[in-house]
């Protein structure tokens, strides 16, 4: 299992639209709107960091009101 958060930044006004649609997407862990220079953060989930990339690219990237994404896969060191 892979997990990853995902910075999102966001058009003026819509964070939390954008949190609350995400968080109905499947592998999506947790998605909360909050303040400083990313709008929203999501925790997701994936079998793979293909499936992880796709995830991002077909379905979280595609919501409407995103400008733009930054994905930080989970290491443990």
């Amino acid at each position: 299992m892979v997990q990853a958060y995902i910075l999102i930044q966001t058009e003026v006004g819509k964070a939390s639209l954008v949190a609350e649609t995400i968080a109905q997407i499947s592998g999506v862990i947790r998605a909360e709107d909050v303040t400083g220079p990313y709008d929203v953060i999501v925790r997701a989930q994936a079998d793979t960091v293909d499936e992880l990339g796709r995830m991002v690219v077909a379905r979280i990237q595609q919501v409407e009101g995103i400008t733009r994404t930054l994905t930080c896969p989970v290491v443990h060191l």
